[in-house]
């Protein structure tokens, strides 16, 4: 796992994700998804640039599916940020590292 990104998990996912302070984004991916190939070197350089104001955390679909039913997780790689434990806003696809920037930007001074 890249610098700056941690993996989630089912039995995980309360204490980092709905415990957690601050902005959390996690990548809802699958090992099978070309489309999460694609966007995966853009969130580990996120992971990187934006350390210590957003955590930045992986979680593997096809191992936790309780987890991606609970989200309505309907197709990867879904991107869902977090904010002190509530749900802000989600991006599904492949999107470009600047869009993703801005979202993050947008939502870090919300």
């Amino acid at each position: 796992m890249a610098e700056g990104m941690h993996e989630v998990t089912s039995a995980t996912w309360d204490n980092d994700v709905l415990k957690s302070q601050g902005l959390v984004m996690i990548d809802f991916w699958a090992a099978w998804c070309g489309p999460c190939r694609i966007v995966a070197p853009t969130v580990e350089e996120l992971a990187k640039e934006y350390t210590g104001k957003m955590t930045v955390m992986k979680l593997n679909t096809d191992e936790n599916p309780d987890i991606a039913s609970k989200y309505n997780i309907m197709g990867i790689p879904t991107l869902m940020f977090f904010k002190d434990g509530r749900k802000l806003d989600q991006i599904v696809g492949a999107v470009p590292k600047q869009q993703l920037k801005e979202k993050i930007e947008s939502l870090l001074l919300s």
